[in-house]
């Protein structure tokens, strides 16, 4: 799959309460991120380059250097100008005697023409007599599309002084709305739902909103080019066969922490009772009970090197309960339980029985997927640690797939045991009444202030860049609830199933009865939320009541 080079612009200027952004919304009939909000941007157009005689500034070899390119980072600087000039009607470039243009320059009239593809950037500076300043842009990241969407992008973003006398206009055809807006409000109101952003747009808007002023936003942007973005390919095995992994793909962060010289030795499966060492002093092994909702099995983790802690034993498979008796030597202290779902928390007895070892967890709450005979020995609080021969384990109460729920942060070694709350290629069941989408999301935003560097699931192999995969999940329950809203509010008073076959059109009918229970998690938020409320099991949103 071919994946395209892309540029994006974000303008900033000062305001008395510090450094505001231009956002743009995309329109609503957009086949891509309909309704987000993004900074101009889009393709890379060879046009744009053309000679680059209408460029002023660092040769494309020292620009291409700082963006770890062998040639043509020009380009992307072109295009996220290009791209600003059509999007937003703002035009970085300077006249014959260098001064930054304004609103009433006539180069605006031809914006139209560059918009419809009928005159090239080039050739517009040309016209005017213009040229672009690259050395007032800062490139400050660096985002390729994961592996999965059919339309992926290699995108570079740049940041730049907004020129001043110049009057955003969106254009009306893409983009439909503006905003100059503060970095924090912009998250802040991106996590009550009420802005879509992609998570790209969401990690830019980090770094900008630690910035006082544009003046020092720009000198760091300059001195801290980003890091390579890892692209380089990794080798395994598969079924006893050498297989090359592409960065994105599920063993690609796994490999590269187990076999840093790239030597081929991991594995790119899991295979149930096969123990792997994913860090010092802890060892996976995967029960044998694959299916739809557990993926190739649940994970059990092994902590310790003499003295041995549990985490999340499993099902009460016997010879689950056995491959830990050898690999432990039966000289295990602790269990440690996540949460009580029939796929965790059951092996807990045999071990109990066999061991007397102690028992970590929650006690069950009520439903029929709950292992009710689980008995913990203690209950730990958010914060509290456990000691286990592998280090200091912290508790941390994250509610939301159950609300016993609890990972723990192996924090010598920045490793979170993530449980069911974040699991690999999968969407994490919500299911009212225990689940919880409100609690499951604040529960996402706390783990992003943990100091975590790979992450541990119940359910697939070991991750890295956690607060991608945090971020990702986040934005993903937003753009969801903000489809359920818009059924809403389009339906009100409506009762679920008709909201359900609204919101979640693009999910296969024969999953509606899942996707309404997804459904049902969204609407309780948005009742939590104040912006929805049921009556005799129909729904109304606030806004037409």
């Amino acid at each position: 799959m071919d994946i395209r080079p892309a540029a994006t612009l974000a303008l900033v200027r000062d305001t008395r309460d510090g450094i505001e952004i231009l956002l743009l919304q995309r329109t609503w009939n957009a086949v891509f991120l309909p309704g987000y909000y993004v900074f101009p941007g889009g393709a890379v157009d060879q046009q744009d380059a053309c000679g680059r005689k209408h460029a002023a500034g660092p040769e494309d070899t020292e620009i291409s250097q700082t963006m770890s390119l062998s040639e043509g980072g020009a380009n992307y600087m072109l295009a996220a100008v290009r791209e600003c000039f059509e999007e937003a009607g703002v035009l970085l470039a300077v006249d014959a005697d260098q001064r930054i243009i304004t609103g009433d320059h006539p180069v605006h009239e031809d914006r139209n023409a560059v918009f419809r593809g009928e005159l090239s950037l080039a050739e517009l500076c040309q016209r005017h007599k213009l040229t672009i300043p690259l050395d007032r842009l800062a490139y400050l990241s660096h985002w390729i599309t994961p592996p999965g969407p059919p339309r992926r992008f290699d995108t570079r973003f740049f940041v730049t002084t907004a020129p001043e006398n110049q009057p955003v206009s969106h254009d009306g055809e893409e983009t439909i709305s503006h905003v100059w807006i503060s970095p924090a409000q912009a998250l802040e109101e991106h996590r009550a739902g009420q802005r879509l952003m992609t998570l790209p747009t969401i990690r830019t808007l980090r770094v900008l909103r630690d910035f006082e002023n544009v003046e020092t936003l720009m000198r760091y942007a300059w001195a801290n080019p980003p890091e390579p973005y890892p692209s380089q390919q990794w080798p395994a095995t598969r079924r006893g066969k050498p297989v090359i992994l592409e960065p994105g793909a599920p063993a690609y962060d796994e490999a590269s922490k187990l076999d840093p010289e790239g030597e081929g030795t991991t594995k790119a499966e899991i295979i149930p009772g096969e123990a792997v060492e994913i860090a010092a002093g802890v060892i996976r092994l995967t029960a044998p009970n694959p299916g739809v909702m557990t993926g190739p099995g649940t994970n059990t983790y092994i902590l310790g090197h003499e003295r041995f802690t549990v985490l999340d034993p499993g099902p009460d498979h016997a010879g689950h309960i056995e491959r830990m008796m050898e690999i432990t030597g039966g000289k295990i202290d602790s269990v440690v339980v996540t949460h009580t779902h029939l796929d965790h928390s059951p092996g807990t007895r045999a071990l109990k029985e066999r061991t007397g070892c102690l028992i970590y967890g929650r006690p069950a709450p009520a439903g029929a997927s709950q292992d009710q005979k689980f008995a913990p020995d203690k209950q730990p609080e958010h914060g509290d640690l456990i000691n286990t021969d592998a280090g200091t384990l912290t508790a941390l109460h994250t509610p939301g797939h159950a609300s016993n729920h609890l990972c723990f942060l192996l924090r010598d070694q920045q490793l979170l045991f993530s449980g069911d709350h974040i699991m690999q290629g999968s969407t994490v069941v919500i299911n009212p009444p225990d689940g919880d989408m409100k609690a499951y999301l604040e529960s996402l935003y706390d783990l992003l202030t943990e100091p975590v560097r790979y992450i541990a699931p119940a359910h697939g192999f070991l991750m890295g860049h956690p607060e991608a995969i945090i971020d990702y999940l986040i934005t993903h329950r937003l753009a969801r609830e903000h489809k359920v809203a818009r059924a809403l509010e389009k339906l009100s008073p409506a009762d679920l199933k008709d909201l359900t076959a609204n919101a979640y059109g693009d999910v296969p009918t024969a999953i509606h009865g899942i996707a309404a229970r997804s459904a049902l998690a969204h609407l309780l938020k948005l009742e939590a939320d104040g912006r929805a409320v049921q009556d005799n099991g129909l729904w109304h949103s606030t806004s037409t009541t």
